[in-house]
């Protein structure tokens, strides 16, 4: 690797900025080497990454190092790429939109401040993992649940801004955020609803505070750095019910999904549910060799035998239920009256109740299993995901996605696909797993994500979380009046932010600014 100054900055100026940095942060919290930075490219990166190189790393453990460090970026126009842990993967992971920004690495902010456990929310850093989470309400013996990601790997606060989300009922990681404190880009701090009252007794119990609510400023933004975060846990339910439902035929997508929309609207199924092809399911329990070596993508003849192999279907859905364990019990035989004459066969629910052992796909316990899928394809595997919003209309979705397998066979790239049903809206995930390793694949791979961008906006449907090398044209599509949404993101930035030094070129906004 080569040294990289920020593109604002000269050498002498920036050797300046990184000697204030290591007045407020200490000589070894900046961080400046080829070793050091090279932690820090994106492990999935299309390519050697270099195109996304941050020029130093800096890592602070309080607020007011955050805050003199913002200060001092704002003297020596320097531009900060916060991270909370740097696990965004499939997204760009650590590494910055805009080469040469100084990530801002949060990790060190690590701390769970407070759970409170009879009114169901905790307090904590930007730091703090899922793992960190779970260990902390484990050795409390704590009976409040979390919610996680399918890959645990990353940050709670990280995951939620970003709008991740999990598969329980409080899966929908940025509606779980109640009060936000966070540093603005000239250094000033923030309390957002309550919290922004010295003092404050209710700043994690209600969200909107008096006056506009700024909370979601903060979420897929460069408005600020947040430092802390309330996140409201689940109260232990009395009982759970799990099933995993396989539908045979791929035509089934159509009055599955339109079913499972339905009991998703009516909260019979609180969680977002994973609706996926067999590829995803073999994905994380296989590797493509084991199926098919021939050339082009991989052929419904394979997909076939692991249905068979592995007892699956060519869709296929976990269920859990959640609540007191009459509500349970009459919401099993409301499902199994939906669907066991049309798969005919029985349902067998496994429940689960209070003081059984933990139940790992009920309970929210951090994993990371999920991440084996990226050795599909062999070599120093990645993913990228794409994953357009979407009406929970399943002739539609069935039409969808008959065109989009048709284009991956296509181009010769193995569908791997899912829809996750939200309240009043499914997410496609069309995954795009790859050998970073095969020049011709990397390729492929990138005209096949900028395609599936082209071809959901066609259709009206837009993607909500982007990938650091496409976050321009993602933004492009949300096009309605000229693309007013991103002109009144921009007016904001140059408000707040007029030195443009906070993430610049996030989710499209700001880039190219001086």
């Amino acid at each position: 690797m080569t040294s990289v100054v920020p593109r604002r900055l000269g050498e002498a100026a920036f050797a300046r900025a990184l000697a204030a940095f290591r007045s407020v942060v200490g000589k070894d919290w900046v961080l400046d080497g080829d070793e050091d930075r090279q932690a820090y490219i994106d492990p999935y990166a299309l390519g050697d990454g270099l195109d996304h190189d941050c020029s130093a790393v800096v890592a602070p453990a309080s607020v007011e190092e955050v805050r003199a460090i913002v200060r001092a970026a704002n003297t020596f126009k320097v531009p900060l790429w916060p991270v909370s842990r740097g696990k965004n993967l499939g997204y760009g992971a650590a590494s910055p939109t805009e080469r040469g920004n100084v990530i801002l690495d949060l990790g060190r902010m690590n701390r769970v401040l407070d759970v409170n456990e009879k009114q169901a929310h905790c307090l904590i850093e930007p730091g703090v993992s899922f793992f960190d989470l779970y260990a902390h309400l484990d050795a409390r013996k704590s009976r409040l649940w979390m919610s996680t990601p399918g890959n645990s790997w990353g940050s709670v606060i990280g995951n939620a801004l970003d709008r991740g989300i999990g598969y329980t009922p409080y899966g929908d990681h940025c509606e779980q955020i109640c009060g936000i404190e966070a540093v603005l880009p000239d250094g000033d701090l923030l309390r957002t609803g309550m919290g922004a009252m010295e003092g404050s007794a209710g700043w994690h119990a209600y969200k909107y505070g008096y006056g506009p609510g700024w909370d979601q400023m903060f979420f897929q933004s460069n408005f600020g750095i947040v430092t802390k975060a309330g996140v409201w846990l689940q109260p232990e339910p009395e009982m759970t019910a799990k099933i995993e439902l396989a539908f045979p035929k791929f035509e089934d997508a159509a009055w599955a999904i339109d079913i499972l929309a339905d009991l998703r609207r009516r909260d019979v199924i609180q969680h977002n549910i994973v609706f996926g092809n067999p590829v995803r399911a073999a994905s994380v329990v296989s590797q493509r060799a084991e199926w098919y070596e021939g050339p082009g993508a991989i052929p419904d003849k394979a997909c076939e035998a692991m249905i068979a192999k592995l007892g699956i279907g060519w869709w296929n859905a976990k269920i859990n239920l959640f609540g007191h364990a009459a509500t349970v019990k009459a919401h099993v035989e409301l499902i199994r009256g939906l669907f066991e004459p049309r798969l005919g066969r029985e349902l067998n629910f496994e429940l689960w109740q209070q003081d059984d052992p933990p139940d790992r796909s009920a309970r929210g316990i951090p994993t990371t299993i999920g991440l084996q899928s990226v050795n599909w394809y062999g070599g120093r595997g990645g993913h990228l995901s794409f994953a357009p919003v979407m009406p929970s209309d399943g002739a539609l979705i069935l039409d969808y996605a008959r065109k989009v397998k048709a284009y991956y066979e296509h181009v010769g790239h193995d569908y791997y696909a899912s829809f996750t049903i939200g309240r009043r809206h499914v997410n496609n995930v069309s995954l795009i797993l790859y050998d970073r390793d095969d020049p011709e694949m990397v390729a492929r791979v990138d005209a096949l994500y900028r395609h599936l961008v082209a071809e959901a906006a066609s259709h009206g449907f837009a993607e909500y979380r982007g990938h650091i090398s496409y976050m321009d044209i993602i933004a492009a599509t949300y096009d309605f009046n000229n693309g007013a949404l991103r002109r009144l993101n921009d007016r904001i930035k140059a408000c707040l932010d007029p030195n443009n030094i906070i993430a610049p070129g996030r989710n499209g906004i700001g880039t190219n600014r001086a």
